[in-house]
């Protein structure tokens, strides 16, 4: 009886981990089963990869609607917060697998660490959902860059790769220092790592200078992560010298991780400091938004231009965290963010995959101009490539217009009116370099060659169809966005 007694919180700390658990589990048993399966048959571990995802992704999707739960001395939860992130970073998972299964064969980067180092990244974006402590936190992090780190330079002899992992790591492992230290101050403000021990402690009422010290190091690193100005530097060489899969999943998966942990803290654990980070917030958001879009515009490079369009989306979803210290608008802005990491995910795979398609062995194929001629000879491939243009400005009929809409809505009732009119004029900058590309495709001569994969095509075809379709019923997945921070606060 007393040995039963003594298991009894094991197990609960298991099930409040379950899929997080069973992906990890896979992805150990993958690893060692890797080994045996011949680097011309690398497929099988993409395949079992996906597989592992899905599996982990069916049991997420079990714990929708269950109670509050947390586990492993109260340093992980277990709510409807973590299992809508945790289903949609496996969901990216699974689109990030999909766009690498020919593009590695292509390129000739068929190793199956590659599939391996996905699913360890996407464990420590999980840990990262679930975490109610600050070391795990943490520990998410570094579980979700140092793969990351690897996978950039995974095109290896190729220069330009080797260069975008040796960045991402050294920016990384320097933003890293920061998280660490402001956790280490954060500690020694409240003697606690632990949300619920910050959250009462910080609630006093005393100010006190060494927590804010400590959380703005804190958001620092975050920066880093969500590539918020002035943390985005590494962002625009990064993107364009990873293999391009990598450059998608980074751009959807790091981004959902980077905001699930900018939640967890500020949201969950200092509230108190509203007064003091709100500003700094608000300053971050707005010079994202202006200096993504405006680098932007003098890209010639369909990656780098791409890249600078992420830095401006997260400018676009740090807006949903600025109201973190008002109790009666914040569930409403982050479900607001929430919708909008959804839709810029879709579209981001979608746009992503597409670029693949175009991009060739040597390296060529990414420059907007070699996009001309696609809308006469691929009429279908144009087509998708200009809803997810549509979509990322923010106009009808996509996804991106209903997600704009409901986060400027959210900004709007908690007063920020200054930062949502930003929002909107930026929105039209940006309608100048995405439309270059829908322009280019249709009102451009030109013979482009695009290579045609069944997965690929099965990701940017399905991606251009869900964000059209979803635009016209949105009210569920926003509903759902809301139930998942209705109990959050």
């Amino acid at each position: 009886m007393l040995k039963a007694q003594m298991l009894m919180p094991q197990f609960q700390d298991i099930s409040t981990l379950l899929p997080f658990t069973i992906l990890a589990v896979w992805t150990f048993a993958l690893l060692l089963a890797d080994l045996f399966i011949p680097r011309e048959r690398k497929g099988i571990t993409a395949l079992l990869a996906a597989l592992g995802l899905a599996v982990a992704l069916g049991f997420t999707l079990s714990q929708i609607g269950r109670e509050a739960a947390v586990g492993f001395n109260n340093m992980a939860v277990l709510d409807g917060f973590s299992a809508f992130i945790n289903a949609l970073l496996l969901v990216s998972g699974i689109l990030g697998v999909a766009l690498a299964y020919g593009y590695v064969k292509r390129m000739d980067l068929e190793r199956g660490e590659y599939y391996i180092l996905l699913l360890f990244s996407v464990i420590g974006m999980m840990l990262i959902a679930q975490a109610a402590d600050l070391i795990m936190i943490f520990l998410g992090l570094e579980l979700l860059s140092i793969p990351l780190y690897v996978l950039a330079a995974f095109a290896r002899p190729k220069v330009d790769s080797e260069e975008a992992g040796l960045k991402y790591f050294l920016l990384g492992s320097f933003s890293a220092g920061f998280v660490v230290y402001g956790i280490a101050l954060v500690f020694g403000a409240t003697g606690t790592t632990s949300f619920s021990g910050v959250l009462a402690s910080a609630s006093t009422g005393t100010p006190n200078l060494l927590l804010t010290i400590g959380a703005a190091l804190i958001l620092v690193g975050f920066g880093f992560k969500v590539a918020a100005v002035p943390f985005h530097m590494w962002t625009p060489d990064v993107y364009q010298g990873a293999p391009t899969p990598v450059t998608a999943f980074m751009a959807a998966g790091a981004k959902i991780a980077g905001f699930a942990a900018l939640l967890r803290v500020f949201g969950s654990a200092l509230p108190s400091l509203a007064s003091d980070m709100t500003p700094i917030l608000v300053a971050l958001a707005a010079l994202t938004m202006i200096v993504g879009n405006l680098l932007a515009i003098s890209q010639s490079d369909i990656k780098r231009m791409l890249a600078y369009s992420s830095i401006a989306h997260a400018g676009y979803i740090l807006m949903a965290f600025v109201p973190f210290g008002n109790k009666s608008v914040l569930p409403v802005s982050v479900a607001a963010g929430l919708f909008y990491l959804v839709s810029y995910a879709i579209t981001n795979f979608g746009s992503w995959g597409i670029v693949i398609a175009m991009e060739k062995a040597e390296g060529k194929g990414l420059a907007i101009s070699d996009y001309a001629g696609l809308g006469r000879k691929y009429p279908a491939l144009a087509a998708a490539m200009t809803v997810f243009m549509l979509s990322l400005i923010g106009l009808p009929p996509t996804l991106g217009l209903v997600g704009k809409f409901y986060l400027f809505r959210a900004v709007m009732s908690g007063g920020y009116v200054g930062l949502a009119i930003i929002g909107v004029l930026t929105s039209l900058v940006s309608a100048y370099y995405y439309l270059r590309v829908v322009v280019t495709m249709y009102m451009r001569d030109g013979e482009p060659e695009v290579t045609s994969e069944p997965w690929l095509n099965l990701t940017w075809g399905a991606a251009a169809l869900v964000t059209v379709i979803l635009s016209f019923v949105p009210q569920y997945l926003f509903e759902w966005a809301s139930n998942a921070v209705l109990k959050l606060f």
